[in-house]
């Protein structure tokens, strides 16, 4: 979203300067590195219990949506994605089999996640025009 509000378009790289992608790249990487067998933990074994085939087509359907949007230039978080299709899946063996309450948290997660991350950046954007 970030991207589209300082182009104006997306997939518009070579209007990007090198720092803000490094920058980017390295936030995202440390959080997956600090947080991410967190997140991977709770959705692979507290959502549901997943077989092979469960994991499979929850891949299969969260990459469909994220090519599709990548390809229409809409942001979609990666982790939503593939954390509500692996609810999906779990609802087709029946709806008792997801865990609501850890599901439940993941989306209060998702919800808090947008004024949080909006506020944060204009925190930090703020603090990038004092500095620089």
């Amino acid at each position: 979203m970030a991207l589209v509000i300082y182009t104006g378009e997306s997939g518009l790289w070579e209007h990007i300067p090198w720092w803000v992608i490094v920058i980017s790249a390295l936030a995202i990487s440390s959080g997956t590195a600090v947080g991410g067998w967190r997140v991977i933990r709770t959705v692979g074994l507290r959502v549901t219990a997943l077989q092979p085939v469960h994991g499979f087509a929850a891949q299969a359907s969260a990459a469909t949506v994220i090519e599709v949007a990548s390809l229409l230039g809409i942001p979609v978080s990666t982790t939503h994605c593939a954390s509500s299709a692996v609810m999906g899946v779990g609802a087709t063996r029946r709806l008792s089999a997801v865990r609501w309450g850890v599901a439940g948290n993941i989306i209060a997660a998702w919800i808090l996640t947008f004024p949080i991350c909006g506020g944060l950046g204009y925190l930090f954007a703020w603090l990038l025009k004092v500095i620089f």
